[in-house]
């Protein structure tokens, strides 16, 4: 895909964050020396984290040159990298990995999440978000929209563009780091976003679940996909009694403590 866009990504920078913030409240450590914020976008996760761990070594990790960019801009006292967190090997064991909408890029959760496990210091927590939003609307209709136009060559499967089946019931994240650990939490929370039009919902999804639909078509194809998309966003999200949408967003939280 084509890099991130954090200035899309931003637009919505509250809402995004409220998740990340919630994980972290939940983070069960007091004076970690390392953290690693992996998949740390414009750095707003790795704000908190340096924000609740003052006294901690805070490092940000992404495979976006732009994303890094900006979090070195917003936050300069702290370290920024790329790497992959599906081959990431750190150079010093840390006490946290925290990893905030970022792994439902991933495949393969049985063999990853094990993985990131195993990298932690005696004692530490594997903190882990995603969204679990295949089976709402905003990405339904993209699956939708996406095989019934000019655009679907240049697509292909929208069940390959659309990351389908990445993210597991989180009584299977349980199931697979439970024999591992100390402590694991797993929950699931939907939220619902107040937004102020059909619009907004669309720039939100274009800044992430969007980007396998829109990045191979060229500009003709990417208006007409976009616009005929708006349009079933409209009838999919009406407005509420004040005129605004609620937009649903599941997401799954892990919560994983090693011995000490």
């Amino acid at each position: 895909m084509a890099d991130w866009n954090p200035a899309l990504y931003t637009r919505f920078e509250d809402e995004r964050t409220r998740p990340a913030a919630e994980l972290l409240a939940r983070v069960p450590l007091d004076a970690p020396r390392l953290a690693v914020d992996l998949g740390c976008g414009p750095g707003n996760s790795t704000a908190l984290i340096a924000a609740r761990f003052p006294d901690a070594a805070v490092i940000g990790l992404d495979t976006s040159p732009a994303m890094l960019e900006s979090a070195r801009a917003r936050l300069p006292g702290l370290a920024f990298a790329l790497a992959d967190a599906a081959t990431w090997i750190p150079e010093r064991t840390p006490d946290l990995i925290y990893a905030n909408a970022v792994l439902q890029w991933l495949p393969d959760h049985a063999s990853l999440l094990p993985r990131l496990f195993g990298l932690l210091a005696p004692g530490g927590v594997l903190a882990v978000q995603m969204p679990d939003n295949l089976a709402e609307p905003t990405h339904r209709l993209m699956r939708e929209v996406a095989a019934d136009g000019p655009w679907a060559a240049a697509i292909g499967d929208p069940a390959v563009a659309g990351r389908l089946g990445r993210v597991l019931e989180p009584s299977a994240y349980y199931d697979l780091l439970a024999p591992l650990a100390a402590e694991v939490d797993v929950w699931r929370t939907a939220y619902h976003h107040r937004m102020a039009d059909a619009a907004a919902i669309v720039d939100w999804v274009s800044a992430t679940g969007l980007r396998p639909f829109l990045d191979p078509l060229d500009p003709e194809h990417r208006a007409g996909f976009l616009d005929a998309y708006a349009r079933a966003i409209d009838g999919a999200y009406p407005p509420r009694s004040d005129g605004r949408r609620l937009l649903g967003f599941p997401r799954v939280f892990i919560v994983a403590r090693r011995a000490p």
